[in-house]
């Protein structure tokens, strides 16, 4: 599928340019120079540009200019071949030159020149030219539509370079930054470990002869708040190929990549996964023929419930070259067959580098098709209520600029954001930097909790599984699992919602955990606790912290059922346990009324699973009031904390 791109018909126009000057001569049509030797300086050029020796051919060129000052032909070749090597100043200089002597020689090189100008930030100038382009009125209808499309790009960036967002970058130092080129970062919840990529010297074992370069994994881990010196990740991940466009999951234990060209691959490139068990890496493993097809695909990014995956992809059935594309994993661990994100999001030109804020809510990307200030720009959009995105917003200058701006991600707290970039002074052509994100572009923050699993009487760390539910609506935020050999886990908490979070594992009793998140946008400490499961056999209790009752009342609230139906739940996977269901108060009243009171609380969760299914004869109830505090009574978190509901099991 073909890529629209505005600065991109810049060499095609340039090429039009010199097809056309040549035509003079073979045709006999006389070229603008009456010199016989400045023409024969000419001719030489163009034999060189047709072996592609930019080199002589420019020095042919200035001959032939050197002879003749006036020779428009030659100025309009010299321009073509600076843009070849990358010189557009000098590109600029060359069609100055010829325009100045006659304008209207050849209209199209306005346009040509004001796409030059454009490409490098010129925008004043190049606004003329394109504005005398069109007063000619002399170019296809697709170069005058591109010529008008340009000026609006013009009066958006002239507007943003008057109002620029507060932007201060920030190295990140010679620990992860060095004389390679280091970009594409990614990094977990926790602000603690940092994945890149390096592009460095290829070596002895490089794949393919004609690679100068060779991009590999690297990564680095915060210890007392200072990045440790960036490694080589290794062997599986890092191939004698090239290993890029990385994700890792906001709890460190998952990396999505691209790798392209590989014996198991479905075309040029695909997206691999790798899992972490204790600190290595499984073998990559290519998703598969759903989400990867015969064309490019690339740039993961993995939401923080493990759940969906964005992409890029030129596949078929997209809204331009590169759009965005997103895939569901579904309950059998099966990816979905991606689907595009839309007009919303995708253009008929390029959308790349999707970043999904672990907030679950808000997308950065990066477009050449909407206003901006040229090339690619980042935008930001957020989701609706109804699950839509809305229109993106251009994260504005300086952090984009007349280059191509990519591969931003933000921290969990949204307060902080990475990229690469190649500004003068850094240790590379390419290096990381950090800088603060201003409050408008920010997205939703996001706590977490931390910590490892393990056996409550052997100590020995478990894989269990994580769900986390926001309790309003009952509806998975998130499902994981602990790593399988340290036990550890990482669990995102966006703010301004209640969650319910349960760990179970096979033969042990299920733990529970109640985060009021609402209104939490302050200074935000994460949640560190390590968790012991305890195994199930009798006399073993669990509190169940998600269920809720009106102070002084019985009746269960509404969002206690998350943690009801996780209860049924457990009893239907242990058929033979017998349980008891206990109410427990704080000293606040008299002795009598807190019995009362945490009877009827106890009997509402028992009538609650008799009336859901639960035989009775597996259930017993019994309110002990004030008489079994779990912690002293003289602290307001005290007596919440002994206002509680547990189950016991009394047989197994």
């Amino acid at each position: 599928m073909q890529r629209h791109n505005l600065v991109r018909t810049i060499l095609l126009l340039l090429m039009m340019v010199f097809m056309t000057s040549i035509s003079y001569s073979q045709k006999g049509v006389p070229l603008s120079s009456k010199s016989k030797k400045a023409i024969k300086y000419y001719e030489n050029a163009t034999r060189f540009y047709d072996a592609r020796n930019n080199l002589l051919c420019i020095e042919e060129l200035h001959k032939a200019v050197d002879e003749d000052p006036e020779f428009i032909e030659a100025y309009f070749l010299m321009a073509a071949v600076y843009n070849d090597l990358r010189k557009k100043e000098d590109a600029i200089v060359a069609y100055q030159k010829a325009i100045a002597i006659k304008e209207d020689f050849y209209p199209g090189a306005l346009f040509a020149l004001g796409n030059l100008q454009l490409s490098i930030g010129r925008y004043e100038d190049a606004g003329i030219n394109y504005q005398k382009y069109l007063e000619l009125d002399q170019g296809s209808p697709v170069n005058l539509k591109a010529a008008k499309k340009a000026l609006k790009i013009i009066d958006f960036a002239m507007y943003q370079l008057a109002h620029p967002v507060p932007f201060n970058l920030i190295n990140m130092g010679s620990n992860v930054n060095s004389e390679n080129d280091e970009y594409l970062p990614a990094i977990t919840a926790d602000e603690q470990t940092l994945v890149i990529t390096v592009c460095r010297q290829r070596d002895d074992h490089t794949i393919g002869q004609g690679n100068k370069l060779e991009e590999d994994f690297y990564i680095s881990h915060k210890v007392n708040g200072v990045w440790s010196k960036a490694e080589n990740m290794g062997p599986p991940l890092n191939t004698h190929g090239n290993e890029g466009a990385q994700c890792i999951s906001p709890d460190g234990q998952n990396i999505y990549f691209t790798a392209c060209n590989r014996d198991d691959g479905y075309g040029s490139c695909d997206i691999y996964y790798t899992h972490k068990i204790g600190n290595a890496w499984t073998i990559p493993v290519n998703l598969g023929e759903t989400v990867n097809t015969s064309k490019w695909e690339s740039q993961p990014s993995i939401s923080s419930d493990g759940k969906t995956l964005y992409f890029t992809s030129a596949r078929d059935g997209g809204k331009g070259g590169m759009d965005i594309w997103k895939t569901i994993l579904n309950e059998e661990g099966k990816w979905s067959v991606p689907v595009n994100l839309g007009d919303s999001i995708n253009t008929i030109f390029d959308e790349v580098s999707p970043f999904i804020h672990p907030d679950n809510q808000t997308l950065y990307f990066s477009s050449d098709g909407r206003l901006g200030m040229g090339g690619k720009d980042i935008y930001y959009s957020r989701k609706n209520v109804k699950g839509e995105w809305g229109r993106p917003v251009n994260i504005g200058y300086p952090i984009n600029t007349y280059a191509d701006e990519i591969n931003l991600v933000v921290n969990a707290k949204g307060d902080l954001a990475y990229f690469s970039s190649n500004k003068p002074g850094g240790m590379g052509r390419l290096d990381l930097y950090s800088f603060e994100l201003y409050p408008e572009a920010r997205p939703l923050a996001v706590n977490y909790m931390k910590g490892k699993v393990y056996d409550s009487e052997t100590n020995r760390n478990l894989e269990a599984r994580f769900e986390l539910i926001n309790l309003e609506n009952g509806e998975m935020v998130m499902q994981s699992k602990s790593n399988a050999l340290s036990g550890e886990f990482l669990v995102c908490l966006p703010v301004d919602k209640n969650y319910a979070l349960n760990i179970s594992k096979e033969g042990y009793l299920f733990y529970s955990e109640n985060f009021s998140m609402e209104g939490n946008h302050s200074e935000m400490k994460p949640f560190l606790k390590d968790l012991p499961l305890k195994p199930i056999k009798v006399g073993a209790s669990v509190v169940l912290k998600n269920i809720f009752f009106e102070t002084d009342q019985f009746n269960l609230k509404p969002e206690s059922k998350v943690e009801l139906n996780k209860l049924m739940t457990f009893l239907m996977q242990n058929p033979r346990m017998k349980i008891e269901i206990s109410g427990h108060t704080d000293n606040v009243g008299t002795e009598k009324y807190n019995l009362t009171l945490s009877d009827n609380r106890a009997k509402s969760v028992f009538d609650y699973l008799i009336a859901n299914g639960v035989v009775s004869t597996r259930l017993t109830y019994k309110g002990y009031g004030w008489s079994k505090p779990i912690e002293s009574n003289d602290t307001e978190s005290g007596r919440a904390n002994n206002r509680r509901t547990e189950f016991k099991v009394v047989a197994n």
